[in-house]
C-alpha cells in the first residue's frame, strides 16, 4: 500500500505530537515547578475567558428553551421543559460548546503566542540563558487549560440554566425555586460526573495541541498564522473525538 505525501505528513505530525505529549508528562513531574507562571496562566486562560463563555452559555440556554418550548407544548408536556433543558445542557451541549469556544479563543492564542516566540528566536534565547522553555511555556499552559476548562464549563452550565429560566418566563410564569427544583430533581449522578470528567480531557487537548502547533511553528509570520489556525481546527476535531469516546465508554460501563 502506497502512502501519499499527505498521509506521510499526517503520520509524521501524529508521531511528533505523541513525542511532544510524552515530553510534557516527563517535564511536568520534574522540579523545579513554575508556580508563578502557572497561576498567571490560570488567570489569563480561565478568568479572561469567562465573559465570552458566560455570554455564550446564557444565549445557549435561552435559545434552547425557546426552540424546545413549541414542540413540548404541542405534545402537552410543557412542564418537562426545565428537566429537558437541564439534561441537554449538563450532559452534552454545555461541555462541548464551551470547549469549542475555549478552543477558538485559547487554542489560537497559545498557538500564536508560542509561534511568534519561536520565529523571533525568543525560545532559543531562553535555552541559551539556562531557562527550560518547555517547562515554563508549555507545561504551565497545558496544566492551566486542563484545570480551567472544567471550571468554565460549570459556570457556563449555571449561566445557561439561568438563561433557560428567563426563557421559560417569556411566555409563562415560573418561580425561581420551582424551576431549579425541577432541574435538580431530574439531574442524576450519571448525568453530571461523566460530563464533568471529560472536560479535563477537552482542556488537555486544547492546551497540548495549541502548544505543539506554536512551539513547532516556522516560516515567519505566515507560519504563526498557520499555527494559530491549525491549533483551533485540530483541537476542535479532538474535542469531538474525545466526546464520542466518552459517550461510548459511559455506554459500555452502563452509566446512562
Amino acid at each position: 500500500m502506497m502512502f501519499t505525501t499527505s498521509n506521510r505528513k499526517f503520520l509524521s505530525e501524529t508521531g511528533q505530537l505523541a513525542r511532544f505529549t510524552g515530553r510534557f508528562f516527563v517535564q511536568g513531574i520534574k522540579p523545579r515547578y513554575e508556580w508563578r507562571e502557572f497561576i498567571h496562566q490560570c488567570f489569563v486562560i480561565g478568568y479572561k475567558s469567562l465573559p465570552l463563555v458566560g455570554l455564550t452559555g446564557f444565549i445557549m440556554g435561552l435559545v434552547l428553551t425557546m426552540q424546545l418550548r413549541p414542540s413540548l407544548v404541542s405534545y402537552g408536556v410543557e412542564s418537562q421543559l426545565p428537566a429537558m433543558v437541564a439534561i441537554s445542557i449538563v450532559r452534552e451541549i454545555g461541555p462541548v460548546i464551551t470547549a469549542l469556544i475555549f478552543a477558538g479563543k485559547i487554542g489560537s492564542s497559545i498557538g500564536a503566542e508560542l509561534g511568534s516566540m519561536k520565529v523571533t528566536e525568543q525560545i532559543d534565547a531562553m535555552e541559551v540563558s539556562g531557562t527550560n522553555p518547555f517547562k515554563y511555556l508549555v507545561v504551565t499552559r497545558v496544566l492551566a487549560a486542563t484545570l480551567m476548562l472544567p471550571v468554565l464549563v460549570i459556570l457556563s452550565d449555571v449561566i445557561s440554566l439561568y438563561g433557560s429560566f428567563l426563557g421559560v418566563n417569556i411566555k409563562s410564569v415560573t418561580s425561581f425555586n420551582l424551576f431549579f427544583s425541577q432541574v435538580i430533581d431530574n439531574l442524576a449522578f450519571s448525568d453530571v460526573m461523566p460530563a464533568f470528567f471529560k472536560t479535563f480531557f477537552f482542556g488537555f487537548a486544547v492546551g497540548i495541541i495549541g502548544c505543539f502547533k506554536g512551539y513547532n511553528s516556522s516560516k515567519g509570520t505566515e507560519g504563526v498564522g498557520r499555527s494559530a489556525n491549525s491549533a483551533v481546527v485540530v483541537a476542535s476535531i479532538m474535542i469531538f473525538i474525545i466526546d464520542l469516546l466518552a459517550v461510548q465508554i459511559t455506554d459500555l460501563l452502563g452509566i446512562t
